[in-house]
């Protein structure tokens, strides 16, 4: 924890870290980032990032502080950049509202920034302190943090199951083993990630949307994916008839039918080839990479999810369970791993429980 000269300077950078949050599914490729200019003990002005990473949230907070920033304190919650992209670097537009102190929660780890802004202010004469709920500004843009050091998105994997892990009855009827709470929760967590991902059996067995709807948040439907190699998405289901109004992207095997993958970019989607006959997950993820995505929360099913855990890709989980019981002829979350002894399992750490209703969600992250 960094020296602070202001006792509510915790109080000020939890609230740019909720301002952040909103950013969450919306900023990628960029991080989602949140600055509170704050004068004299009030704050006047607010930003985050905006939807498709631009504007950053510094510009935005300083626009909205006017005069009011020279003297002030900023809090961010993640080093200002210190690169030309698409705009001017931030940690520029930050010195020249002359603000008297920036308080940064963490550094950022893009090679052409890394330290840099923060050089930048403290050359100009501006007081920098580093570190403040540094470990919550991490854990909030791992995604983005995933795809610098790894080149992918973080993964996510979602399960809504009975208490014995089942994601459907004898007769593949799933529909609904979750209440309402959590079917609301989970459309939460589809507006705040990048992608939502689901196998071709899923995508022919449930027909599904896909978005988020919840009330006023149909624009934050994340891109939806299908792993589907041989491209045996009917071109009447759901996802195909949206496509252009919410992007889809379908990841298919090299040697995939062309004329299906013209039927289907033909109707706005975007097909994405792989070099191998079967979609191998770890190159799936770098290509999703690539193309910008740093949160990807993959929905199902069993399939789908056991390769995720074979190939060692599943940073965390959100694991819906319902108070029911299925049995042994239900369809288990998981398809086989193989694994031959427990200390060979894949482990997880849970970080929370909440009741919905009358189910419960645990989230787990990865324990190495």
């Amino acid at each position: 924890m960094p020296k602070t000269t202001e006792p509510r300077d915790a109080a000020f950078m939890a609230t740019a870290l909720g301002l952040a949050g909103r950013g969450l599914g919306r900023s990628w490729p960029n991080p989602a980032v949140g600055c509170l200019v704050v004068k004299d003990g009030r704050v006047v002005g607010r930003g985050w990032t905006q939807p498709g990473g631009r504007p950053h949230a510094e510009p935005e907070a300083l626009a909205a502080a006017g005069a009011a920033a020279a003297g002030a304190t900023l809090y961010v919650t993640l080093e200002p950049c210190a690169h030309f992209g698409e705009t001017p670097p931030c940690a520029g537009t930050v010195i020249a509202a002359k603000p008297a102190r920036v308080v940064i929660a963490t550094e950022d780890p893009d090679p052409r920034v890394a330290g840099r802004g923060t050089q930048m202010l403290k050359e100009a004469g501006i007081a920098v302190e580093l570190g403040l709920l540094g470990d919550a500004a991490r854990a909030l843009n791992a995604g983005f943090f995933t795809r610098l050091a790894e080149g992918r998105p973080l993964v996510t994997l979602k399960l809504a199951t009975s208490l014995d892990g089942c994601i459907a009855a004898a007769s593949g009827a799933s529909r609904w083993i979750t209440g309402a709470a959590a079917r609301a929760r989970g459309h939460l967590l589809r507006a705040e990630h990048d992608g939502v991902l689901v196998g071709i059996g899923t995508a022919l067995a449930d027909d599904p949307d896909l978005t988020c709807r919840l009330p006023g948040m149909a624009d934050r439907s994340p891109v939806r994916i299908v792993l589907d190699s041989g491209l045996r998405l009917p071109l009447a289901s759901r996802l195909v008839a949206s496509a252009r109004s919410v992007p889809t992207w379908v990841v298919a095997a090299g040697d995939a039918p062309p004329e299906r993958v013209a039927a289907l970019a033909d109707r706005g989607l975007r097909v994405i080839q792989t070099d191998s006959k079967k979609v191998a997950i770890g190159a799936c993820l770098q290509e999703l990479g690539r193309l910008g995505l740093t949160r990807l929360l993959v929905e199902g099913g069993g399939t789908v999810a056991a390769a995720f855990a074979r190939a060692g890709l599943i940073d965390g989980i959100a694991w819906f369970r319902a108070p029911m019981l299925l049995g042994g002829d239900g369809t288990a979350a998981l398809a086989a791993l193989g694994i031959a002894e427990p200390n060979l399992a894949p482990r997880f750490r849970r970080t929370a429980v909440m009741a919905l209703g009358e189910d419960i969600l645990e989230t787990f992250a990865r324990a190495d």
